[in-house]
């Protein structure tokens, strides 16, 4: 199974860093999430994760760092999450972080995420120094 890794861009839409590790199951979305054709972009990520739970069957741990995305983002990320959620009711070891400024304390997004999907969630929080 082969990994993904795509740099971010930030031109006149901002495409997040991915890298997904099949070897170590460590899989992080960076940067922010503002595109033009959001599904096309995370289309294949659903497919490498379909994958990973179908054929390699190990554990997860999803990073998130994202600074910003914007409302299609959101509902592809809930799409993630929902992913996920399946895979540890049939048994896979998940494990989801999310990066946060810790000078924001807006969360919202996060505990909508939790509630909407049911999957915990590790808010963690990063300073500017970090």
């Amino acid at each position: 199974m082969d990994n993904i890794h795509i740099k971010g861009v930030h031109e006149a839409y901002f495409v997040p860093t991915v890298n997904f590790d099949a070897s170590t199951g460590i899989c992080e979305l960076a940067g922010e999430s503002y595109l033009e054709e959001t599904t096309k972009f995370y289309q294949p990520l659903f497919e490498w994760i379909k994958e990973y739970t179908d054929t390699v069957k190990g554990p997860l741990i999803f990073n998130f760092k994202l600074s910003y995305f914007n409302t299609s983002s959101s509902k592809c990320l809930v799409d993630i999450l929902d992913m996920l959620k399946n895979y540890q009711k049939n048994g896979g070891s998940v494990t989801v972080n999310w990066y946060y400024d810790d000078s924001d304390e807006e969360l919202e997004e996060v505990e909508d995420f939790t509630l909407e999907t049911g999957l915990e969630i590790n808010k963690i929080p990063i300073s500017d120094e970090d």
